[in-house]
């Protein structure tokens, strides 16, 4: 079973800005989602290039507003932002 992985941001050009940590490449897409600006309508392309290897996952990514839990703790607020992904696909790059 290995650990966790390191997937590296980039951007539509091919720089690259950031690293997000996950076990799969969707937990390191839903926390690149949660700081982006993507809406349902307008989701942002997230792509995701796991270290040591010539494969990016690409996903559209969105956060929306949700009410908080019932269950929530008494520091947490009444509303909250939850992330959401999907895959779109999964491409083999040439050069890293």
């Amino acid at each position: 079973m290995t650990g966790t992985r390191n997937f590296v941001l980039r951007d539509k050009k091919g720089n690259e800005h950031g690293v997000f940590t996950g076990k799969q490449p969707r937990q390191a897409a839903l926390k690149a989602a949660n700081r982006g600006k993507g809406t349902k309508k307008k989701p942002d392309t997230i792509i995701l290039r796991e270290r040591g290897t010539k494969k990016l996952h690409v996903y559209a990514g969105w956060r929306e507003e949700v009410a908080a839990p019932k269950n929530k703790p008494s520091w947490m607020p009444d509303k909250i932002k939850k992330p959401n992904v999907k895959k779109v696909k999964i491409e083999i790059i040439d050069k890293v």
